[in-house]
């Protein structure tokens, strides 16, 4: 392929989208973007060889290498995707702004979704020009007869593009670190961004130092693999000491058996985790693996009181698992995190509008592809959809406690101490929190014990029951009361009627008794003060 020269093509049709949107905060962001455009075209292949458009090597296994050179002030990214050809280079890279992944899903919109891509092919790669003065990409497509490509660029808008020499598929990026970015030619360092970003890449990802000095490990013989590179094999004799036997006598006897091992080199070990324990069903995952996990990812050694693991398809696709921390001392912090992905990518871990304000002590992670995965903080906070997860979250929380309370009041009432600030302090925020929660809300009672509202008025009730039964006993009969009337001058006695008792028969005083007798009375009264005056 003859060399070829030419400029970027940028519109204000498709630069004013980046501008809006791809406004970089953090400076090492870019080591996300890069390394999500080669899960993509890894994916991709993958869905290639599913669709029998491309058949993969039996012994091929996506991955991802990042390699340092301090010396070189280099930085590499090579995957074992797709790649591209000539063409796709043009198309992707030097037209800003169009997305790869958009037209992939579009051909095969009827076998593939977006949810199985991370980002959008071609936009991030940009972001390599926040730490690097020149870009290189070395890449060689899937297809049959396609042609290696070598593509630079120096930041601007010109770059030159030629064949290349590369001769395994996929595409390898070398950014030319400037010098305000050189920490990042330094492996801890960029091992340090990719595991803030990385950890749970659907790929393994493995980073390595350029013209390092090879490291070596010893394994039994039996566990070599196909793939170890093998330096020595080693004979060990069986390792005998003289000791005392029963009868006092010293004889020799075997400590440490004869073994076979392997002298390799050290196998690279991924600092991603392309199956984290949110991707699994809770029925997978025992306690302990909750509990690791939560060790793993927050540096947590207690053990937290119980977790919610979330598993949503509709109206919105969540996973994740939130954790209820243990709070011992009034100096631990009250806040916790929450780790949020798309697609295992990491997007950030201080968007406190994902969590109602009652539960901002809950450590957890959230994996939603329906989340902005290149967006700023600010925007993130202020999207409604964030706060439709608040709610499914708070709702969720609800439903642990409520089904906890129900199911294993023993672990409930151990825990409340410590989770019940936020439990009312979440029903006096959140209505809809409060209506779930009002009937597990615990009391504690002269005795020390927990019950809920209910219950006390359960426990509460029969003794009333009985203190009015004995008051009632203590009540006159009816049939024991008689009401005498004065007419004429003369009484008569009227406890043949019943409507002259004072109680009814359920034992209570009558209805307007008094006032009847008292009328009685006053009239009969008068009567009997005219019959004396006529005497």
């Amino acid at each position: 392929m003859a060399a070829k020269k030419g400029s970027l093509s940028i519109s204000s049709e498709n630069i004013f989208p980046i501008i809006k949107k791809w406004v970089y905060s953090d400076h090492d962001i870019f080591a996300r973007e890069l390394v999500s455009n080669g899960c993509d075209a890894i994916t991709k292949l993958k869905k290639l060889d599913m669709m029998g458009e491309y058949t993969l090597p039996d012994d091929y296994k996506g991955k991802i290498q990042v390699i340092v050179n301090p010396e070189e002030k280099t930085l590499k990214f090579i995957d074992n995707g797709l790649g591209m050809t000539a063409d796709e280079v043009e198309e992707y890279i030097t037209q800003i702004a169009f997305s790869g992944a958009t037209e992939f899903l579009n051909k095969y919109k009827d076998k593939t979704t977006e949810d199985d891509m991370i980002g959008h092919f071609g936009l991030g790669f940009y972001s390599a020009f926040m730490v690097a003065d020149e870009v290189h990409i070395d890449t060689l497509s899937y297809k049959e007869g396609a042609k290696p490509v070598h593509w630079v660029s120096e930041g601007g808008t010109e770059y030159e593009m030629e064949e290349g020499d590369k001769e395994e598929v996929g595409s390898e990026i070398t950014l030319f670190l400037n010098e305000d970015c050189v920490e990042f030619s330094n492996e801890y360092r960029i091992r340090e961004v990719l595991e803030k970003y990385c950890s749970f890449m659907p790929v393994e990802i493995f980073v390595s130092k350029a013209n390092a000095e090879p490291e070596y490990e010893t394994i039994p013989e039996d566990e070599v693999l196909d793939t170890d590179t093998v330096v020595e094999h080693i004979h060990e004799d069986a390792k005998m000491e003289e000791k005392e036997n029963e009868n006092g006598e010293k004889e020799m006897v075997e400590v440490s058996p004869a073994s076979d091992k392997a002298k390799i080199v050290k196998r690279p070990v991924s600092i991603s985790d392309p199956a984290p324990l949110w991707t699994k069903h809770p029925n997978e995952c025992s306690k302990e693996d909750y509990i690791d996990f939560y060790r793993k990812v927050f540096m947590d050694y207690k053990e937290p009181l119980f977790w919610i693991h979330l598993n949503m398809d509709y109206p919105f696709n969540l996973k994740g698992i939130l954790y209820f921390p243990k709070i011992n001392t009034e100096y631990d912090s009250i806040e916790g995190t929450i780790k949020l992905y798309n697609n295992q990518v990491f997007i950030a871990d201080n968007i406190k509008e994902v969590i109602p304000e009652f539960l901002m002590v809950l450590k957890g992670v959230i994996d939603c592809p329906d989340l902005p995965l290149n967006v700023s903080r600010s925007a993130l906070q202020n999207d409604g959809f964030v706060q439709k997860i608040s709610e499914y979250i708070s709702k969720k929380v609800a439903d642990k406690l409520s089904g906890m309370c129900k199911t294993d009041k023993e672990n409930y009432e151990k825990y409340w101490d410590d989770i019940s600030p936020f439990i009312k302090f979440g029903c006096l925020k959140d209505e809809k929190f409060c209506e779930k929660m009002s009937d597990y809300v615990l009391f504690k009672n002269l005795d020390h014990k927990y019950m809920t509202l209910k219950e006390c008025i359960e426990k509460n009730i029969p003794e009333e029951e009985e203190g009015l039964q004995k008051m009632k006993d203590s009540f006159v009969k009816p049939e024991d009361v008689s009401v005498w009337e004065i007419k004429n001058g003369k009484f008569f006695p009227y406890k043949e009627n019943p409507n002259y008792t004072i109680q009814d028969e359920r034992g209570l005083i009558r209805n307007n008794y008094f006032d009847r007798i008292m009328k009685n009375i006053m009239t009969d009264f008068a009567a009997l003060m005219d019959y004396c005056d006529e005497d």
